[in-house]
């Protein structure tokens, strides 16, 4: 599996990519999206508000099971990839590129800090 080092993660398995204009693009893991398996919607309802670290911004849908997205820092959600929401499953198949699921307006870019590396990630999941 794939965990680019360039990339923040979460306990919850969501990946953060902090942009050069003060956003952050997330999504979920390769790990995440391979426990889920084929992933067949994408909800969020969350355009526009703003939210706390951990709080839930949406729902991920899968043949198995529906999982909770949570945020991985305080921010606004200003925009869902609009490719995920006629295309699910761009999740599986690129998780870290296409496969992304939402940007947000970080309100602390500092708690990006908190979240965990690559390595610090692989040694939960395995």
């Amino acid at each position: 599996m794939n965990y680019p080092e360039d990339l923040k993660y979460t306990r919850e398995h969501e990946w953060v990519r902090k942009n050069e204009d003060g956003t952050a693009t997330v999504g979920i893991t390769d790990f995440a999206q391979s426990e889920l398996g084929d992933v067949v919607f994408i909800e969020v309802d969350t355009v526009g508000q703003d939210l706390s670290k951990d709080e839930v911004f949406g729902t991920v849908e899968a043949v198995k099971t529906v999982s909770d997205l949570f945020m991985p820092a305080a921010g606004e959600i200003t925009e869902l990839n609009a490719k995920i929401e006629n295309n699910p499953e761009l999740v599986n198949e690129d998780p870290y590129g296409d496969g992304w699921m939402v940007r947000i307006r970080l309100s602390d870019p500092l708690q990006l800090d908190e979240l965990l590396s690559s390595d610090d990630y692989q040694k939960i999941i395995s």
